[in-house]
């Protein structure tokens, strides 16, 4: 019996958008910028591994330019376009998981304060919590540096938003406690329902000044359900292994998710994922995300650090293609964009890259996929399971 792995690279976007300009990101493009950014440098991005499974094709094929340069092509590829109407991590996801997000979320604007006083009265209320910090739009690293001492000193969380329907809460790990936080996010994950809000995101941090805060890999995130089965559902209602490595278990809201395994950062992310291969049985799906190039370099600006990246997966995937057996199919794409030299912060509207590869899998062109739907459909077919409701196999 067949099995699957699909590896989100969060964040890894591949521009040409056709809506983009309705976000305000024509011309972002993650993947086209890092190369862009590594040339005026007189170095070049160097991915011969994703590249021999098309990446560059696929770009090309959302952009009508190819960044990597053409190779003999060793799996399938193409671009898959977004439906949903957000460009956050859990439209994203779901949508590649067979259910797009076709309603609106509720977003926050672009004042201070930003949340409304009714819910900040009532979650310092029922939270026992002496106020908040921050209340506005703001970057979770600028922030923890510019009101982390602060917040020490007074015992109030820093809470913030962005252009994602998401409400961020952060707060010292040794001085305010993190269980106390992951109780105060629930809380508010209670209290934002009405608001039809997406995630609330605890963000812990350590540290005693800004020079020296981190944010820890004890990030948790408080999603809604899906508002349909996923893939993860349909395959675990069939009685199918589901391991899911990293986030993923936050973002479908534990829901058809598995074994659950969590790790923090690109390297331990992708020591597990190895070491989990093999494991797999027989009909099995894996699904992990690669959190860092999204949190650490994209939102962040980092372009050289994304490229690293980048270069860091790419020489890790051979170890992974090498545990493959016949039947075996790995598929790698991405959530959204965040292009590290786009204006702001935030993510950006794009295409994704769509890579197929595995024992029997004949190298060709995927094209320009309408929806990323396309590939949860395509890997219940490639498992045997019903098939979902969005989307068109290519396999």
């Amino acid at each position: 019996m067949a099995r699957a792995y699909l590896f989100i690279l969060d964040s890894f976007g591949i521009g040409g958008a056709p809506d983009a300009e309705a976000f305000g990101d024509t011309g972002a493009n993650t993947l086209g910028h890092i190369a862009d950014h590594y040339a005026a440098q007189g170095r070049s991005l160097h991915l011969p591994h994703l590249n021999a499974l098309g990446l560059g094709r696929a770009a090309e094929l959302a952009t009508g330019k190819n960044p990597l340069g053409d190779v003999p092509l060793a799996g399938r590829c193409g671009s898959a376009c977004e439906v949903s109407r957000g460009k956050d991590t859990p439209s994203g996801h779901w949508e590649i998981a067979g259910v797009p997000v076709l309603f609106d979320w509720g977003y926050f604007p672009a004042t201070i304060p930003t949340f409304p006083k009714a819910f900040t009265d009532a979650l310092m209320l029922k939270a026992g919590l002496p106020g908040f910090l921050g209340n506005k739009h703001a970057s979770g690293t600028e922030i923890i540096a510019e009101l982390g001492e602060e917040h020490m000193r007074s015992g109030k969380p820093i809470i913030y938003t962005s252009a994602d329907s998401v409400i961020q809460i952060a707060a010292h790990e040794e001085s305010f406690g993190l269980r106390r936080l992951y109780d105060v996010c629930a809380i508010a994950r209670e209290l934002s329902r009405d608001m039809n809000i997406g995630r609330v995101i605890a963000r812990p941090f350590t540290g005693a000044s800004p020079a020296s805060f981190t944010r820890t890999g004890n990030r948790k995130d408080y999603s809604v359900l899906p508002p349909a089965a996923t893939l993860l559902d349909v395959a675990s209602q069939a009685g199918r292994a589901v391991v899911t490595i990293g986030k993923i278990g936050d973002i479908y809201a534990h829901s058809g998710t598995g074994r659950e395994i969590k790790a923090s950062g690109n390297e331990a992310l992708m020591a597990t994922t190895l070491a989990e291969m093999p494991k797999l049985a027989d009909g099995g799906f894996l699904m992990a995300n690669f959190v860092d190039f999204d949190m650490v370099y994209g939102h962040r600006r980092d372009a050289f650090g994304y490229g690293a990246a980048l270069e860091a997966f790419d020489r890790w995937l051979p170890s992974a293609l090498a545990l493959l057996q016949p039947g075996d199919l790995v598929m790698i794409s991405a959530d959204h964009g965040c292009d590290p030299t786009w204006r702001g912060t935030d993510h950006t509207r794009e295409q994704v890259p769509v890579l197929v590869a595995g024992p029997g899998i004949a190298p060709g062109s995927l094209g320009v996929r309408d929806s990323f739907a396309d590939m949860g459909q395509s890997i219940a077919r490639h498992l045997g399971l019903p098939a979902l409701k969005n989307g068109r196999s290519f396999l």
